[in-house]
């Protein structure tokens, strides 16, 4: 019996596969609660949904310590800059989870003050619908993240442009692979 013979383990796996795993397990979002959705954001740190067992269980104050942002809430035109500066200042590879509707589109409030859609701001990975989305569908967002970085589409972002220039549409990332999630039942 040859090594070919054999299944991969943690001697013969790819370190492909390993860096992967470990992106995987040490996800640690960054703190940044804007509206209703940061009160289902902080439920999920709870004992009732722990996602401790994800390797998640301390929410990061700081950017550079941090490399997933769940943007949950309404963003104001006057908080997009600071939304994008706490995003630049995150470590690389980093990850945007927008949490709600009103992160996601503008929600209901289609007016001047409020940016609709976090992705005019920052390029998302995935998007969590629901206003405010139960923590079940949080959770069902970073499970789908997880398995982003799993099967390595993460790691093939487009490239972004320059900070703060618009692409042709608008937007800041036209990233076709990110998800949108439907509510778990």
């Amino acid at each position: 019996m040859g090594l070919e013979d054999l299944q991969h383990n943690f001697l013969t796996g790819r370190l492909e596969d390993l860096v992967k795993w470990a992106r995987r397990n040490s996800v640690w979002p960054a703190t940044f609660g804007l509206a209703c959705c940061a009160i289902e954001m902080m439920s999920v740190g709870a004992a009732d949904y722990d996602i401790s067992r994800l390797g998640m269980e301390v929410f990061r104050a700081s950017p550079r310590q941090a490399d997933l942002m769940i943007v949950a809430g309404r963003v104001s035109q006057k908080m997009a800059p600071v939304l994008r500066q706490v995003y630049d200042q995150m470590m690389e590879p980093k990850w945007v989870i927008s949490m709600g509707v009103c992160a996601s589109s503008g929600g209901m409030f289609n007016n001047y003050a409020i940016v609709q859609g976090v992705d005019q701001v920052v390029p998302v990975d995935v998007y969590a619908p629901g206003c405010p989305p139960s923590p079940e569908t949080l959770l069902h967002s970073i499970l789908t993240l997880h398995e982003k970085i799993r099967s390595g589409a993460i790691t093939r972002r487009p490239a972004a442009a320059p900070a703060g220039a618009p692409s042709p549409a608008g937007r800041v990332s036209e990233d076709p692979d990110a998800v949108r999630v439907a509510t778990p039942r």
